[in-house]
């Protein structure tokens, strides 16, 4: 390849991954945003969420559009088709976050709106919802670091990532059992319960998107498909 085109690629490779490292930084404030707004049942808080949707969309759609324009221009070869390729996937995987941020905050929205909490003209009730900050710390971790790991193309911190997957998982599953004591105790806090369990759930996704965000990494790094496969096998693939 002439040198030149080669050059200029590179600048678009560098230009594309910086626009997907800051709609990383906008989901991540939809998140942080999302915990807040959970963490003190404030509706006007997860307002700001909402809010923030249509443009984590719209980086999406701006991505995409750039990766067919710099596939239609430059030819890549199919190690940089690679790249390309697991670029969109990440960047899909980071819209996906930013819809459950958005789930997340509808729901604090609908459980205020009930007057479950605040006692604004509603019944006041007792909700673990405190219980989910480990999880949603959890799951605003892993994506820190996996689009760390994209930034440095760090396979190994990808690794760490993968391993470290099934803790948001167990919190999710203890979560849901506290849940059922709460509404068999107090049939009242079904509603809102059910509330929490949506959100809940958006946090358990949120986990596996940076999971898949860190599988896209090792496949530009490595070349290896790693979605599906057992953890001996990633270990054994990122050396």
């Amino acid at each position: 390849m002439d040198k030149h085109i080669s050059t200029q690629f590179d600048s678009d490779l560098l230009g594309i991954s910086s626009r997907v490292l800051e709609m990383g930084g906008l989901v991540e404030a939809q998140i942080r945003l999302a915990i807040e707004a959970l963490a003190i049942m404030n509706a006007d808080v997860a307002f700001k969420v909402i809010e923030s949707e249509e443009a984590v969309n719209q980086f999406e759609i701006d991505i995409d559009r750039e990766l067919s324009s710099i596939i239609a221009r430059r030819q890549p070869t199919a190690r940089d088709l690679r790249l390309l390729m697991a670029i969109s996937r990440i960047t899909a995987n980071l819209e996906r976050v930013g819809d459950e941020a958005e789930r997340m905050a509808r729901m604090v929205q609908s459980i205020c709106k009930a007057g479950a909490v605040g006692g604004q003209g509603g019944l006041t009730l007792r909700l673990p919802s405190g219980d989910l900050r480990i999880a949603s710390d959890l799951a605003a971790k892993q994506l820190r670091k996996a689009l760390n790991a994209f930034a440095r193309l760090d396979a190994a911190d990808c690794v760490a990532i993968l391993r470290e997957d099934d803790l948001i998982d167990q919190e999710f599953n203890g979560f849901v059992r506290r849940l059922i004591t709460y509404m068999m105790e107090d049939p009242r806090t079904i509603s809102a319960s059910l509330d929490l369990l949506f959100i809940a759930k958006a946090i358990e996704r949120i986990g596996d998107h940076a999971k898949n965000i860190a599988e896209c990494v090792i496949y530009i790094v490595k070349g290896t498909d790693v979605r599906h496969s057992s953890m001996a096998d990633i270990e054994t693939a990122v050396k």
